[in-house]
């Protein structure tokens, strides 16, 4: 797997998509020591299942471990730390981790109860976990979703998962953005395995998943976040620890270079009926049979319009979905490969959110 690699899969199996990823992925190059220390990194940032769009599914870490066991790799560990005020252990629990480190003999570890080593990156200090800093290898897998101060959050921020609660605090009070990009100058993922399967339209707490049944993988935290960024809608700019932490020289944000790789085409599946903020975006679309990364873009597209007072200018409902394949109508605006026979339609299976923006955009200039 080459650095500018990017493995894309979709469906709404978690188990059977982490290991299709993985079996694409040469472990024996990428950690050619059997006996190396090999840490997880999910994102269980409050105690909620990943139904709500909150927290990484944990039958992927299921899969995970299971491969690396069978490849031979046992020294694997779980860690995380929920957001200050919440319970990593209550997150534990609830998602069935403590089930999981009984059946594969996987030691779970609270960051907030980890020994801390400090590190100073040009003006930030921070205290980062003793078990994060020596893991040889370090898998991290967030989930793909939005963000109430950051936009979204992806693989560079859920590191923060992996510091002391009070240099959380210091990262709110320093803004956010500088202190992401330096922690991961500090210590970033080896290999990142995105959980983008209904990652939460706003929040990191979840409430308002977005059904796009798909997951990515790759080895550059940075790449990772400029992909991710553009399947939600926004612009680098709108992210700046994603450019601070390429200025640090953690990664790539350059998706010119990206080399996508999609392991299979979009589900069929069709996404499940939405609610609360969705359902205010999705009275813009018309869907017909759409499957969930196509109809999951259109709506981070729509979200990303409302932020700037564009959304009232869509004045006609977007058609998208299987069910408008061989439909020729002129009247009619689509985006998707299914749609391209209506009068106006953006191509792509499935375009990025950030694509859909520029196609609506140029319709109601």
């Amino acid at each position: 797997m080459n650095k500018n690699d990017i493995l894309t899969i979709y469906g709404s199996n978690p188990t059977k998509m982490t290991k299709a990823l993985l079996q694409s992925i040469d472990f024996a190059l990428l950690i050619p020591n059997k006996k190396a220390s090999i840490a997880l990194k999910p994102n269980l940032v409050v105690a909620v299942t990943a139904d709500s769009g909150a927290t990484t599914h944990p039958e992927i870490a299921i899969a995970i471990i299971e491969h690396l066991q069978a490849l031979g790799y046992m020294n694997i560990s779980i860690v995380e730390s929920a957001w200050i005020g919440d319970s990593t252990k209550e997150g534990f629990r609830i998602n069935g981790y403590n089930q999981i480190s009984d059946r594969f003999s996987v030691p779970l570890i609270d960051v907030k109860d980890d020994e801390y080593v400090k590190k100073t990156v040009g003006k930030v200090t921070m205290e980062v976990s003793k078990t994060i800093l020596e893991a040889d290898f370090l898998i991290s897998l967030p989930v793909l979703k939005g963000h109430c101060q950051t936009s979204m959050t992806c693989a560079l921020k859920n590191m923060k998962g992996c510091i002391s609660d009070r240099s959380k605090r210091l990262f709110h009070t320093l803004g956010l953005h500088n202190p992401i990009a330096t922690l991961n100058a500090v210590r970033c993922a080896d290999l990142i395995i995105v959980d983008s399967l209904n990652g939460d339209l706003d929040f990191e707490e979840g409430g308002n998943p977005v059904e796009t049944h798909r997951m990515f993988a790759t080895t550059d935290s940075v790449l990772c976040d400029s992909y991710g960024s553009s399947l939600m809608g926004f612009e680098l700019r709108d992210i700046p620890y994603i450019g601070f932490a390429e200025d640090l020289g953690v990664g790539s944000a350059d998706l010119s270079k990206a080399n996508v790789i999609q392991l299979n085409e979009p589900s069929d599946e069709e996404p499940a009926k939405p609610s609360g903020r969705v359902s205010y975006l999705a009275k813009h679309t018309e869907p017909i049979s759409a499957c969930s990364a196509c109809y999951g873009n259109l709506i981070h597209a729509l979200k990303r319009l409302d932020e700037v007072d564009r959304l009232d200018s869509v004045s006609v409902p977007i058609c998208i979905g299987q069910g408008y394949k061989g439909i020729d109508d002129p009247t009619k605006v689509g985006v998707g490969i299914c749609t391209k026979g209506l009068g106006k339609s953006l191509a792509g299976c499935p375009p990025k959110a950030i694509d859909m923006i520029a196609f609506l955009k140029k319709l109601n200039p």
